[in-house]
């Protein structure tokens, strides 16, 4: 068998170290960063895709003045070294204005730089794939065992280690890379002993920056530049960094060998798990060891938790109240058919926004795969109507049902886990659901996803439809509420503020934590569910990261602080992409100005922001 031809295997094996070591490279900046700014940068993956695109355009002019190996890695440091300015401008420009700010914000904002680099690139460098040159001098195959072996795979089998070693003793021979370990173990030791943090997170930013362009140049030979690859690599170098340990770059170098390996292997034994095997191994991983390989308890929250306060509401909460419900009545008065249609998926998303605030705002637990329950709800209200024929009577409860019951076995191994580690395990879960609805095609329809999912007769229209999802977005929102302000929410609210502390009173913070996924799941699923009715399908995306990090910016938009934040931000945020979209080719760009600009000028979101502007008034 062809498995089992030993000089296949070892070609396999070379393959996927080739593959772990260009991963590496990239991981290692984002290891680094992490470390020391305690940022969750998103756009490291658009680091890593100018990178590509810098050396794609560079290289090829230098090697026409001067053919040559020399002139060749000369061009792909040279491209490195432009992504790692490039990094400095925005660590300058952006982070350093908000590193006081709670650690969604900053993620947030590097949301934000994703999307203006994915416009800036296609201006830049056009919409066409990029392919680079090959090396001087390896371009021809080598033979292994009777087989050929690409000669520059060879030689990124031996970048790996080499970046590694560098890296090592940049860190342990330098004076920055002592500060650098300082600050990964201790950040405000280092701040009191007098070292100037501005500097040294601008240091760590170029380093960062430098190994992600690296990593992106060092690709041109192997795959094209293209738009997109941005996103494809942050997943992998985000399970690389979680799994090796946050902040451990040794850690990301094991990790890296592992993922190659199984990637290399894991397509022969099962082929339909390339999309999921990397997040099998991060579960796995973290379920056994909740701090990866080598890394130490990182938590987003605890002493430094930032969510909804135990605090007096403001003065005329009750009136407020009644004037949303009564504008929500008189909206059909006043809007055509294409705007009640907005206005449905806004109140659906503000619902799925408003069930992550539970997690984040009031429990403290932060959730990248939110869009694990939306989908499942989702995709449990079109099975019931597809396989049961049911009606959406049925099919809304079941959908509800299927998002709790996978809230509750989610959380049941995520409540172990804490800070980074807790939210990219549910990512994880959430790509794993993604996996299986993508691939189990007689079932949930693969890509195309499952159609004709339509409302019962007596909500069909538009004005209808609108009306239902109202009355049960305002009555779920009401009972969220509630459970906010009961003793179980004030319960989470401790845990949040001091696990310590709330375990000396009696609290059993895991089961409390637990419950709140299944309620927040509850209340997606329910969201999901009314999604699906007002599309008439279903697919793959809605179980999608794109999901969970809308979710994310609705609520951070509006207010983390706040319980009407991620209503707020639902509707500012589907005001901009409805409003920009339609005026401009460039809606990326000035969707991710505006949530940047969001973030500078409205550091606790828009609801936070007001609030704290009407407290210093009294």
């Amino acid at each position: 068998m062809l498995a089992l031809d030993p000089s296949f295997l070892a070609v396999q094996a070379l393959s996927g170290l080739s593959s772990a070591s260009s991963l590496f490279i990239t991981a290692c900046g984002l290891t680094i960063v992490f470390g020391v700014t305690r940022i969750v940068n998103f756009a490291h993956g658009s680091l890593y895709m100018i990178g590509a695109y810098t050396a794609a355009t560079l290289v090829p002019r230098l090697l026409e003045l001067s053919f040559g190996p020399v002139t060749f890695w000369a061009g792909i440091l040279a491209s490195a070294l432009i992504v790692g300015l490039i990094g400095v401008i925005v660590e300058v420009l952006l982070l350093r204005r908000i590193y006081g700010a709670p650690e969604l914000f900053q993620l947030l904002a590097t949301f934000g730089v994703v999307l203006v680099v994915q416009d800036l690139v296609v201006q830049i460098f056009g919409p066409e794939d990029i392919l680079g040159p090959r090396a001087p001098g390896l371009r021809a195959p080598v033979e292994i065992l009777g087989r050929r072996f690409p000669s520059y795979e060879l030689v990124l089998i031996a970048a790996g280690p080499i970046v590694l070693g560098l890296v090592w003793l940049l860190l342990r021979r330098t004076r920055f890379g002592v500060l650098v370990r300082a600050a990964t173990q201790d950040r405000d030791m280092v701040a009191s002993l007098g070292v100037n943090q501005a500097m040294l997170f601008t240091g760590t930013m170029f380093l960062g920056a430098f190994l992600a362009g690296l990593g992106g140049a060092l690709q041109i030979p192997r795959v094209s530049a293209h738009a997109g690859m941005d996103l494809s690599i942050i997943a992998e170098a985000f399970v690389v960094t979680v799994v090796g340990g946050m902040g451990s770059v040794p850690g990301a170098f094991l990790a890296a060998l592992i993922i190659g390996q199984l990637q290399a292997f894991g397509i022969l034994i099962f082929p339909k798990s390339t999309l999921v095997v990397v997040f099998l191994l991060m579960a796995v991983v973290l379920a056994i060891r909740p701090y990866g390989f080598f890394g130490r308890t990182e938590v987003i929250g605890g002493s430094h938790a930032v969510g909804i306060a135990s605090r007096k509401p403001l003065p005329g909460g009750g009136t407020v109240l009644l004037a949303v419900v009564a504008g929500l009545a008189c909206l059909p008065l006043l809007a055509d058919t294409y705007l009640l249609k907005v206005a449905t998926e806004i109140l659906i998303f503000a619902l799925f926004a408003f069930s992550l605030q539970l997690l984040i705002g009031v429990g403290g637990v932060v959730s990248f795969g939110h869009a694990a329950f939306f989908g499942l709800g989702a995709y449990g209200a079109a099975l019931t109507v597809k396989w049961f024929g049911l009606s959406m009577e049925a099919a809304l409860p079941a959908g509800l049902a299927l998002a709790a019951l996978g809230a509750g076995l989610i959380g049941a191994f995520v409540v172990r886990l804490s800070g980074i580690y807790l939210a990219m395990m549910t990512l994880a879960a959430a790509q794993i659901l993604y996996a299986v609805a993508f691939q189990w095609v007689e079932v949930t329809g693969g890509d195309n996803g499952i159609v004709g999912v339509w409302p019962a007769s007596w909500a069909g229209g538009p004005v209808s439809y609108y009306f239902l999802t109202a009355a049960l977005t305002v009555v779920a929102v009401l009972i969220l509420k509630q459970i906010i302000d009961a003793p179980f929410g004030y319960a989470l609210r401790a845990a949040r503020d001091s696990e310590a502390r709330a375990e000396a009173i009696g609290l059993k913070i895991r089961q409390q934590r637990w419950l709140a996924f299944m309620i927040a799941g509850a209340a997606a699923g329910l969201a999901g569910g009314l999604y699906a009715f007002s599309r008439g399908s279903v697919d793959p995306s809605l179980l999608g990261i794109s999901t969970s990090v809308d979710a994310l910016t609705m609520l951070l938009l509006g207010g983390i602080q706040t319980v009407m934040g991620p209503l707020v931000g639902a509707a500012v945020l589907h005001a901009l992409r409805d409003w920009i979209m339609p005026l401009t080719s460039l809606w990326r760009l000035m969707l991710g100005l505006s949530i940047i600009a969001m973030v500078l000028i409205f550091p606790r979101g828009l609801v936070g922001t007001v609030r704290d502007w009407w407290e210093t008034r009294e």
